[in-house]
């Protein structure tokens, strides 16, 4: 059999142009098209081509290195210098221009602002060629670490902990160093007992400015490396941030993201969903999300009347049936405020807790006569007791209207749409962690990925020439 064999020295001639490099159909030239589409002016990204002093690079070919980049997992500004020296995609998208990596890395810096609005002008671009409908939208979150490692991170307890060890150790400094004999002035060990004492102290100081900051912001925690991030509890806790979307039902699209320093989902519902508001410029049919989004404080800060909402309660996303004296078996009459149990007997209003917003019912008696006494109860002088929180209205509907054939095919897609972004930035791409510090970084890189995979998507959906023959202004 013939082999073919490679020569390095054959002499050859690339194209006579950089356009040339990358045939017609390469999804670059679809991120090429779709960043030249969207306006820099409503972005904060000023051009002006007629700026005295050293020429700059072109932030549109800036803005395009780093959304391509992102969209393959090449995040590193080092990583991005050398593809612009090497990769025929990247030298063809910059138009050959090859920036440093510090001047990459300046640039994300210095337009983090602009950057974070990336997402919203690619999924204005979605929507205008019909591929974000905003009926249906599904909420989902996700952590994400931080520049910073879970060492960093400090509570008031830890400080003071560490504070006291530091005073047992200063002290016995302070000893040793008085306890030397004037005779060993300037020898070497006692040098160095005073260098260590130094030492401690500015680590004393440290942290009592740690503690300092803690208890003026009343933070639970405070990261020395970030002190934006905070500590997310999964896998036995890290310093990160929480990954927030909004993902649409028509094709999967991204319709908005942010990072919020929070290490659950409870409060994000009603901000999620005004941010993909903002972005659809009219309110969903329908917001889905899972039990982590519970909160009823969030829920009533939507307007049901134009707005949906299938979540399920905590109860319903355990799967557990509920037992047969269970809270959830006894039927609660408004009208009477009282809930009647399963045996028929009436539980009344005996006391408000006006602080925690809690009503108290109570049987009484009764349930002494009762066959299932010992089993719904033991209490022989109240009863069986049930506690209704304000927020039981909200519960009760949501619960019937989860339960719905159309809310649970609702629900039954939202993995397939939301759970899709996560994989491929965090199994695809790689993305354990940010690289910049602070929400403003984190924001701009969070933008950057999200949109990378819309632009991967349409070039699914649709291909890459019909992306390049796209209207102006879509």
């Amino acid at each position: 059999m013939a082999y073919r064999y490679g020569n390095r020295h054959q002499r050859m001639l690339l194209p006579p142009s950089v356009e040339e490099y990358v045939p017609a159909a390469a999804p670059v030239r679809a991120y090429d098209a779709i960043v030249d589409r969207l306006d820099l002016a409503a972005l904060g990204l000023v051009e002006d081509s007629g700026k005295e002093g050293c020429p700059q690079y072109d932030p549109r070919a800036m803005l395009k290195l780093l959304v391509y980049g992102y969209s393959y997992g090449v995040r590193s500004s080092r990583k991005l210098e050398r593809e612009c020296h090497y990769n025929l995609s990247f030298i063809w998208l910059t138009g050959g221009l090859k920036p440093d990596h510090k001047t990459i890395a300046e640039f994300r810096r210095r337009q983090a602002g602009v950057l974070a609005g990336v997402l919203r002008a690619v999924a204005g671009v979605c929507l205008e060629i019909g591929l974000i409908e905003g009926n249906v939208l599904f909420v989902d979150g996700t952590g994400v670490g931080a520049d910073a490692a879970r060492a960093h991170s400090w509570t008031q307890d830890k400080c003071e902990r560490a504070l006291a060890q530091l005073g047992e150790r200063i002290e016995a400094l302070l000893a040793a160093c008085a306890a030397a004999d004037e005779a060993e002035a300037g020898t070497e060990s006692l040098v160095a007992l005073r260098g260590e004492l130094a030492t401690a102290q500015g680590r004393q100081a440290a942290i009592e400015a740690v503690l300092g900051r803690l208890q003026a912001t009343g933070r639970p925690s405070l990261n020395t490396t970030d002190g934006d991030c905070v500590r997310m509890h999964p896998d036995g806790g890290y310093a990160g941030y929480n990954g927030q979307l909004v993902v649409d039902d028509a094709h999967g699209l991204v319709v908005s993201g942010a990072v919020v320093a929070e290490n659950n989902d409870s409060q994000q519902l009603a901000a999620q969903l005004a941010r993909a508001t903002e972005t659809l410029e009219c309110a969903p049919g329908v917001v889905c999300s899972d039990a982590g989004y519970v909160d009823y404080e969030q829920i009533r800060q939507i307007d049901r009347a134009e707005t949906d909402v299938i979540v399920p309660s905590r109860q319903q996303a355990g799967g557990r049936e509920p037992g047969p004296f269970d809270k959830r078996r006894f039927a609660y009459d408004a009208a009477a405020d009282a809930y009647r149990c399963p045996a028929g007997q009436v539980l009344r209003c005996k006391g408000v807790d006006p602080k925690q917003k809690v009503r108290h019912y109570f049987a009484g008696a009764v349930c002494r006569t009762c066959p299932h006494f010992g089993v719904c109860t033991k209490n022989r002088r109240q009863g069986r007791k049930i506690k209704r929180y304000a927020h039981e209205a909200e519960r009760e509907a949501l619960e019937r209207r989860f339960v719905e054939p159309d809310a649970q095919a609702i629900y039954a897609r939202r993995k397939t749409r939301v759970e899709h972004p996560f994989g491929h930035i965090k199994h695809n791409l790689g993305v354990r962690r940010f690289l910049l510090r602070g929400l403003a970084g984190v924001q701009a890189e969070w933008s950057l990925l999200l949109a990378g995979f819309n632009i991967r998507r349409l070039i699914t959906l649709r291909g890459v020439p019909a992306l390049r023959a796209l209207p102006t202004g879509c």
